[in-house]
């Protein structure tokens, strides 16, 4: 059933709902061998909103976060969402010119930046980001403050550049402002999807939204209690990372556990060892690292969890079973989308369907509509449509995807679903899927059978065409061992697959690589497998 949003509470002011709710002695955060406690936390916070206000960052006005995660990052979220401007968080991992293309989009006049990029974003800054004024340097160094002094580098033109530091250096800590209790269809955020299609879009987000997925989610599935602590390997600014980094640990007077590095198989690790979380989130690339990891003899400690969780692409069903019974922790798949801010749809502890997405969660709709918009037969599988609370208000500046993605309340997915018992299984993007002898083939489903052969690490099915054009599928197959005789390991898969795909289904070519593209959540950019087929197609014609 959906939640009806008139009978909750009123959204109460993102600083207010962390820090009047909560014992302000208690460890907030977790971050480079250093703990916060709520209570600095939010004399922080307090601060960077002073600071913010003394630049003229007015109710509407963006502000970007180019941040590791951190408790700078933190602060400077619930200080910018809280105080009516909107705070733009930006992934640190995309390249370049990505970033200064959405600090374009979202025209932000001021941006929070790692103090190691000024080299390189800072660079002919006016005729890069021209709507770029004020630029903050958060600067880092070993067992220093939350912030330190380090000069600036120097540019005739462009924005003003200064450190954090300095910033609040000039600024008493005051009382607690009156941050201003929005309304539901306030923007206060705004998260750009992760272009696993193709150019990212920002999805505007309220602070209502975030409240909403901790009254479904978070309460239904995570059931977090104050001595949880949580750790998440995707970062804060995806909608996924900053549910379980920032929304959900703080609403509940939990501990974040936050790591600035990249989170490889040994970082993860140590944070295991070191820091004890008891609620883990990746994705399933993720788990497969970890697990391959395990597999040459370095030891996963995952003896303090309790639970995983799992989203950003269908977590194979292999994968997910092979977590458990290595590890005697389940991992919970669910789908979300930066739409919809959160997971709308979760497996729950105890009730796991390896495989599936789970069931969907008290204050959520969805239904299977076919191309024609139409609702499909019981059992047949759909394009997936959701609707409830948490959905964005749409896409900015950008009214024509708006108006096809964001429809009387429904949200489109852009997902391929099929329901049974209960629970949601998915069959692939939209746009992924194809048709071959007529009949549709699900690149998700084909990816589960290769991936149930032992000598399979991860694989990618797309759309290929025979010797007479016709369509056809395409498997791109990472092996576990590069020594691996790949003549013999596709006569297996094949025969494999023969056994339990119809032969429409069945790839007609492999393609044997090192890696595979992901987008930095973790998803396969299948969309440049199909140009990498194209191209080799082309040559192949020229010869």
């Amino acid at each position: 059933m959906l939640i009806d949003r008139k009978s909750r509470r009123r959204p109460m002011n993102l600083f207010s709902a962390i820090f009047n709710e909560n014992s302000l002695s208690k460890i907030a955060i977790v971050c480079d061998q250093k703990s916060l406690t709520y209570d600095d936390l939010r004399m922080e916070t307090l601060r960077i909103a002073a600071s913010l206000e003394s630049l003229g960052i007015a109710s509407g006005d963006r502000v970007v976060l180019l941040l590791n995660d951190s408790p700078e990052f933190i602060a400077s979220f619930i200080a910018i969402a809280s105080s009516g401007a909107i705070a733009v968080p930006i992934n640190m991992g995309l390249r370049l010119d990505e970033q200064q293309l959405i600090l374009n989009d979202c025209g932000a006049s001021v941006a929070l930046v790692e103090s190691g990029l000024s080299e390189t974003l800072l660079r002919n800054p006016p005729e890069r980001l021209p709507k770029l004024k004020e630029v903050i340097l958060v600067c880092r160094r070993e067992n220093q403050s939350i912030s330190h002094r380090e000069s600036p580098p120097s540019h005739e033109t462009g924005p003003r550049i200064q450190t954090l530091s300095d910033l609040l250096s000039e600024k008493e800590v005051r009382p607690a402002p009156e941050f201003p209790s929005a309304g539901e269809d306030t923007p206060a955020f705004i998260l750009y999807t992760s272009g696993s299609t193709g150019e990212p879009k920002g999805a505007v987000h309220s602070q209502a939204h975030i409240f909403y997925t901790n009254d479904t989610f978070c309460r239904e599935v995570l059931k977090l209690k104050p001595n949880d602590r949580l750790f998440s390997s995707s970062r804060l600014p995806f909608a996924y990372g900053l549910g379980n980094s920032l929304s959900f640990p703080l609403l509940n007077g939990a501990t974040t556990i936050l790591c600035r590095q990249k989170p490889s198989a040994e970082v993860i690790s140590r944070i295991l060892v070191d820091h004890k979380p008891t609620v883990f989130f990746g994705v399933p690339v993720i788990y497969n690292l970890l697990l391959e990891d395990h597999r040459r003899g370095h030891p996963l400690d995952c003896s303090s969890l309790r639970i995983s969780i799992s989203a950003g692409e269908a977590l194979p069903a292999r994968l997910g079973e092979e977590w458990e019974k290595t590890f005697g922790v389940q991992v919970l798949d669910g789908i979300g989308s930066t739409e919809m801010l959160h997971m709308f749809m979760s497996n729950h502890e105890g009730e796991v369907r390896y495989g599936s997405s789970g069931k969907l969660l008290d204050g959520y709709a969805a239904r299977l509509l076919d191309e024609h918009e139409n609702p499909t037969p019981h059992g047949v599988e759909g394009n997936l449509w959701v609707k409830g609370g948490s959905a964005a208000l749409g896409y900015w500046k950008k009214p024509e995807a708006t108006a096809r993605t964001f429809v009387e309340g429904w949200v489109r997915t852009g997902d391929l679903y099929r329901s049974e018992d209960g629970y949601w299984y998915h069959m692939g993007r939209s746009d992924d899927c194809f048709k071959s002898s007529g009949q549709w083939v699900s690149p998700v489903e084909v990816e589960g059978a290769l991936l149930r052969h032992e000598r399979v690490s991860r694989a990618a099915v797309v759309e290929d065409f025979d010797k007479d054009g016709l369509p056809c599928a395409c498997a791109f197959v990472v092996c576990r061992d590069s020594s691996e005789d790949l003549e013999k390991l596709e006569n297996k898969l094949r025969a494999l697959l023969r056994g339990v795909l119809p032969r429409f289904k069945q790839p007609r070519k492999y393609v044997f690589v090192d890696e595979l593209p992901y987008t930095a959540t973790g998803k396969i950019q299948r969309f440049k497998l199909r140009d990498r087929l194209k191209k080799s197609a082309e040559r192949t014609a020229h010869r």
